[in-house]
């Protein structure tokens, strides 16, 4: 497979030659919440809906190429990083810390003060289109519909994106196309075949290949690439695949709280994606053309992720180690789960 860079972290390799150390922190005293939304007021979904709808009224501040929003500068940011942090040992890590950025602006900007909420996907798998996340009213719209695949309800169909799939700017709807098939990944007997994984290094790609595609695909439409933080869908989705990975770290927290592993970037596509999957998805899936930048990462002294490995922002938001945002209680993240 011919492979093309999009990497963020090869524009900041030189600036960021330094291995980070890891440096444990005071445990917090007061954690924000994360709660199902299946089990959030109607007050309560409405808030946090109102504070995402805040995010996208407010203007750009970062001088990023694209954004028009600060909303936008958070899907802008993933697009730039995906490389680095798709298949490879950082991808629950990057996402731990994307989905607290995000919070953190809802809270500071826009005065949200509610949880942070996840989509509990086990009770809407293989059901997508009858789940109450996709209420009209009181969640975030149903399916797409059209030649663009655009929501047509819902308090987010009038927003458009100029942040493209990939690197590409291209202004945008939120696209939709369910597909049930692939949704039916995020049942519950294929999350118990990743929790009972007893290594890091078997546990985040049956995550990320199983539970966190099903609702990438499963979704579809902006979901499905690189620009899916487009959806807000995507930070419910995302909390929830972090909620999978604190509660595997809780189970055996003496081996597994500081427990990393993996690639650090995208040599080798992992075993699964050389095959069709379970809904015939073709090798690869929707994996854009793409190519490892060089040997290593910053912070890490090989090709492996470290507890030092660098969550690089860009320069506009502050640099963490994976070591830093291991313990969602531990100093840097101040949260916890229902």
């Amino acid at each position: 497979m011919k492979l093309t860079s999009l990497s963020l972290t090869a524009t900041l390799l030189a600036a960021e030659t330094a291995s980070a150390s890891f440096v444990k922190r005071e445990v917090c005293e007061s954690k924000y919440q994360r709660r199902s939304w299946h089990t959030l007021t109607t007050e309560q979904k409405l808030g946090y809906i109102q504070a995402e709808q805040c995010l996208m009224s407010l203007p750009a501040k970062y001088g990023l190429d694209g954004p028009v929003t600060r909303y936008d500068e958070f899907v802008k940011l993933h697009v730039m990083a995906a490389p680095d942090f798709h298949y490879t040992g950082a991808f629950l890590p990057y996402h731990r810390m994307i989905v607290n950025n995000h919070y953190e602006a809802l809270r500071t900007e826009c005065n949200y003060n509610g949880p942070q909420p996840y989509w509990n996907e086990t009770l809407d798998a293989g059901n997508f289109k009858s789940s109450i996340v996709l209420d009209p009213v009181t969640g975030f719209g149903g399916d797409g519909t059209g030649p663009k695949g655009c929501i047509q309800d819902g308090p987010f169909k009038d927003y458009i994106s100029p942040i493209g799939t990939y690197a590409n700017s291209s202004a945008h709807c939120i696209s939709r196309t369910i597909d049930e098939c692939q949704s039916s990944k995020a049942a519950a007997v294929y999350l118990n075949q990743c929790t009972e994984k007893q290594t890091f290094g078997e546990f985040w790609p049956c995550m990320e290949e199983l539970p966190h595609d099903g609702l990438h695909q499963g979704i579809g439409g902006i979901m499905k690439y690189f620009g899916s933080p487009g959806d807000p869908l995507f930070y419910l989705h995302h909390a929830y695949v972090d909620k999978v990975w604190w509660d595997w770290q809780s189970a055996n927290r003496e081996a597994r709280l500081y427990e990393i592993s993996g690639q650090n970037q995208l040599y080798t596509l992992p075993p699964s994606l050389d095959q069709t999957d379970m809904c015939g998805v073709p090798p690869g899936g929707i994996m854009p053309p793409l190519e490892p930048w060089g040997l290593g990462a910053p912070g890490d002294p090989g090709t492996e992720v470290t507890l030092g490995h660098v969550l690089n922002w860009a320069g506009v938001l502050t640099n963490v180690t994976v070591g830093e945002i291991m313990d969602i209680a531990g100093g840097v993240l101040c949260y916890e789960y229902d």
